[in-house]
């Protein structure tokens, strides 16, 4: 087996293994680190010895070798054990028999998803534990993704389990209105990684490929456990039709490529028309959320073959509903441009003159690029430049940045500033 097929493989089958440990053990950070070494173990034995039969069997098998040898060193553990092998029977980490799946096998990959979505978390320890526990990253992996050395990213995952426990959480799917809430985080936390992957916050790329591809693929283990939820199935829609159009958003030289400039024929058939399914499925069906309403959108420019065929009135209305039902600064962005495009240039700068007292966009550099873009084709150049000069100034990203400052020079000729008015 090629080592990207077999890390696939054990990628996928990281959340069943660690999900039956946890129904026997109950110790979230105990189990994640058996799992961590058994994973470690098939990568160095399985090319050499050859892949077993029954590739889940052999993981819960040394992994749970991994906890009983924990759990025999320490007095409380032993007791907790004996508990929840009462509590749960001693078939629960078995294997199950060939063609036949385990209990809750389906459930596995969203009820760690819960946990690691804990509400004692913050955004940054979740994303982290998510990468780590549920998509079968290495501490090194996540570490990468976050752009921190290892010594830094490994004590942030080992708080993070410590104030899980800490917290008495279990492993079971929460309910009621916590379940509702609870979920909302778990799609948060996918869209962010998925955001993060696509543009990426800080260094020399503007993708990272690694975490698009991860937060899709854990989306749709989301999407397999709730087929009927119109959100997880709008935000795994979001998900493909902006993943979609990244063939197309470098040049050869690793420069960002605008929506508007780029070579349509090199977008993604194949997830344009399954997102497109997906999320006019949903909302024929589903209450109206807002990953529906940001899928419609991206289906809308998927659609056009042409960036002037663009459905911008369209556009405009969907903004404007999801800023009613989730409002926020980047919706109000995002709106001002199709303003912009449908009532003129001056009318989307207007919209955007709101967001100026708003601290959590007053230093983001995508408010002065999009006010940059309206006053260029405002026909004032000058300030144009300016504003992506200050654009470039705030980014972090190093294509991000190239972009701008190559918007800035092509104005640099024209923005000379305004004559005075004589009296």
């Amino acid at each position: 087996m090629a080592a990207e097929d077999l890390g696939n493989l054990l990628r996928e089958l990281a959340p069943r293994v660690l999900g039956a440990l946890l129904r026997r053990h109950d110790a979230f950070d105990t189990c994640e680190d058996a799992v961590q070494e058994a994973l470690l173990a098939a990568v160095k034995q399985w090319p050499v010895e050859g892949m077993p039969d029954d590739p889940r069997a052999w993981l819960i098998t040394v992994a749970s070798r991994r906890v009983v040898d924990q759990v025999r060193s320490e007095q409380a553990r032993r007791r907790r054990e004996e508990a929840a092998a009462v509590r749960n029977g001693p078939e629960a980490c078995l294997a199950p028999p060939p063609g036949e799946p385990a209990p809750g096998d389906r459930d596995d990959t969203l009820t760690l998803l819960f946990m690691c979505c804990h509400p004692a978390l913050t955004p940054p320890s979740r994303i982290a534990l998510t990468l780590r526990a549920v998509g079968g990253l290495g501490t090194a992996e996540v570490a990468r993704a976050f752009l921190v050395p290892e010594a830094t990213m490994g004590p942030r995952i080992s708080r993070a389990k410590q104030r899980i426990r800490a917290e008495g959480a279990s492993f079971r799917m929460p309910m009621g209105e916590e379940y509702t809430e609870q979920l909302g985080a778990v799609l948060h936390v996918l869209y962010l990684i998925f955001n993060e992957g696509y543009t990426a916050s800080s260094g020399p790329d503007l993708r990272r490929d690694e975490l698009t591809s991860e937060a899709i693929r854990l989306t749709r283990a989301v999407h397999r456990s709730l087929p009927d939820d119109g959100e997880v199935a709008g935000l795994l829609a979001l998900m493909l039709l902006t993943d979609a159009r990244r063939p197309a958003r470098v040049d050869s030289d690793g420069d960002l490529v605008p929506l508007a400039e780029q070579d349509r024929p090199r977008w993604d058939t194949a997830s344009i028309e399954e997102g497109t399914a997906l999320v006019t499925d949903a909302m024929l069906r589903s209450p109206l959320g807002p990953y529906q309403l940001q899928a419609a959108i991206a289906a809308l420019h998927v659609q056009a073959p042409r960036a002037q065929d663009t459905d911008w009135q369209q556009i405009r209305i969907l903004y404007g509903i999801l800023g009613r039902i989730a409002p926020n600064p980047m919706v109000t962005l995002n709106h001002a441009v199709a303003v912009a495009m449908t009532d003129g240039p001056d009318a989307g700068l207007e919209l955007l003159n709101g967001l100026d007292a708003d601290t959590r966009m007053a230093r983001h550099h995508r408010l002065h690029a999009v006010r940059a873009h309206l006053l260029e084709l405002a026909d004032d150049p000058h300030a144009a430049h300016q504003a992506y000069l200050h654009a470039a100034r705030l980014t972090t990203s190093l294509p991000e940045q190239r972009h701008l400052l190559k918007r800035a020079d092509r104005l640099s000729r024209t923005a000379a500033p305004h004559a005075p008015v004589g009296p």
